[in-house]
């Protein structure tokens, strides 16, 4: 028999995707969202409402099951905003969800919380050392988690790496307008640090995981990322080579390039922000172990896998390519290339 299972952030790249799961497995889905749903499946209902209106919350959770919150801020939002949605928005969130009495809450957060660690692979133990306002928000969220948590909700924490499937965009779209645009693509350095990725149907299987394990295994903290990922070198040159132009992964220097873009980023003419310039110097990577021998889990995608799958969607819209210059409020959106679309013209 299906479970009442509510959705916040329902309207973004995961909430979508796991109403539609969720909806598929044959359990009542009410999705709440600022933004409305671009489809709502058979056996799901869609709310606009804010996640910092309790009120709104309140009505979304009455006789839920299990809550799944997925709403959160991106970097590319204002600082103010990504506290009070993200940490705020979280606090509200298990507020309702506790008078409500729902008995699970599956927490989205990030290995962002992490911040750039030199271990790696990062175990779920290594501390909490954020480094920019998104980073900190999100380890802020999970302090909020483990208020809860000691006052006996049952809330499984997922910490997903960044994740990538059909619905994707944001600075993918960047990789794929250039690769069909006969560019080559540009990297920091030799391009030969490995970047851990993670494919959308195996983050959805992770969270279905949490749903449905016991409380005892459930109520912990999970790394979930891709099992295989090559270098970042390896991984956008497929897609270059999936364009069939015979395009390649151009070294730049990395310390003028780092410069170049940490400049653009302060005169807020590029989307790329600070944390993921230096991400893309080093190793990035987590232990999935403590999933796998708990929960199960079971990637089923590569990172290669995956980005590939967004590209050969991302080919089949194009309108997807007329909005290269859309906002990205949401990782559903393009974002802004700014002064990088200027410097295609060099590659």
């Amino acid at each position: 028999m299906g479970l009442s299972i509510a959705v916040t952030g329902a309207a973004g790249m995961l909430g979508s995707h796991l109403v539609t799961r969720l909806a598929a497995d044959g359990h009542e889905v009410t999705g709440l969202d600022l933004r409305p749903a671009e489809t709502t499946p058979q056996g799901a209902r869609h709310l606009l409402a804010d996640i910092r209106d309790g009120a709104a919350l309140a009505r979304a959770f009455a006789g839920a099951d299990a809550l799944v919150h997925c709403a959160a801020a991106l970097p590319s939002y204002p600082v103010d905003q990504i506290r009070s949605i993200t940490v705020d928005g979280t606090r509200s969130v298990l507020t309702a969800a506790e008078q409500a009495r729902i008995p699970r809450v599956v927490h989205i957060s990030s290995t962002a919380v992490y911040g750039l660690p030199k271990r790696v692979p990062t175990p779920e133990e290594h501390p909490r050392e954020p480094v920019d306002p998104y980073s900190s928000a999100k380890a802020e969220a999970e302090t909020v988690c483990e208020e809860f948590r000691a006052r006996g909700m049952c809330l499984p924490v997922l910490r997903p790496k960044t994740f990538v499937g059909p619905g994707r965009m944001g600075l993918f779209s960047m990789l794929f307008e250039w690769a069909d645009e006969r560019r080559n693509f540009p990297v920091l350095g030799r391009g030969d640090v490995r970047i851990q990725m993670f494919g959308m149907a195996d983050l959805v299987d992770a969270v279905v995981l949490a749903l449905a394990a016991p409380p005892e295994i459930a109520n912990d903290v999970y790394n979930v990322g891709a099992a295989e990922f090559g270098t970042i070198r390896e991984d956008f040159q497929a897609v270059l080579d999936a364009a069939g132009h015979g395009k390649r992964v151009v070294s730049l220097p990395a310390g003028p390039a780092l410069a170049v873009l940490r400049g653009l980023e302060r005169g807020r003419l590029s989307p790329v922000y600070g944390r993921l310039l230096y991400k893309l110097l080093d190793d990035s990577y987590v232990d999935i172990s403590r999933a796998r021998e708990r929960l199960g889990f079971r990637p089923q995608q590569s990172n290669r896998d995956a980005i590939l799958r967004t590209y050969e969607w991302w080919r089949t819209l194009p309108a997807a390519r007329a909005a290269t210059g859309a906002g990205g409020r949401t990782s559903r959106d393009p974002w802004k290339q700014g002064a990088l679309g200027l410097a295609k013209v060099f590659f």
